[in-house]
């Protein structure tokens, strides 16, 4: 009676674990896609302000051509094709600023403090996001997840090349 106690006992708090980590996992799943979500936003932001930047007078029409293209190109990548879009868009901006920062009217230099601005956001919203994937793949590397497939059909996390370019 007591060995099968003991069993009934063992089996339960097995299938809590398991329950436990299936629930962490979901949770570690939901904050990647959370953050992936936010840091999405602050990019199809900066993008818009690029193309401000590309419609005001702050460049010269060959350096506005190439951050119009940029934008639109970050605005518009695929999952495959994103790394590389905006990093393209990080040095047209660049670019930009560096042969339009010395002479910038007040409503021109609004637009550099807002870029500035987002630039910050979007480190920590890197940060948050390469943070938060790392934690579910150390999670999704444990043998428990791996032996009772709990991460389901949810697909491995990853990080963008972009993501460790200084914007």
């Amino acid at each position: 009676m007591k060995v099968l106690l003991a069993s009934g006992f063992l089996l339960l708090v097995g299938l809590w674990y398991l329950s436990f980590s299936a629930t962490r996992l979901d949770r570690l799943h939901h904050r990647v896609e959370t953050s992936w979500a936010n840091l999405d936003v602050l990019l199809q932001k900066r993008a818009a302000i690029a193309l401000e930047i590309a419609h005001s007078d702050l460049a010269d029409p060959a350096s506005s051509m190439l951050l119009t293209g940029a934008a639109y190109q970050a605005r518009d990548a695929g999952f495959k094709n994103r790394s590389m879009a905006e990093s393209g868009l990080s040095g047209a901006l660049g670019l930009i600023i560096a042969d339009g920062l010395p002479h910038a009217t007040d409503s021109e230099q609004a637009l550099l403090q807002e870029l500035s601005a987002l630039t910050a956001k979007i480190r920590v919203a890197i940060s948050i996001h390469t943070d938060a994937v790392s934690s579910t793949q150390m999670v999704r590397n444990k043998f428990v997840v791996k032996t009772f497939r709990l991460a389901g059909t949810a697909p491995l996390p990853v990080t963008y090349e972009f993501e460790s370019d200084v914007l």
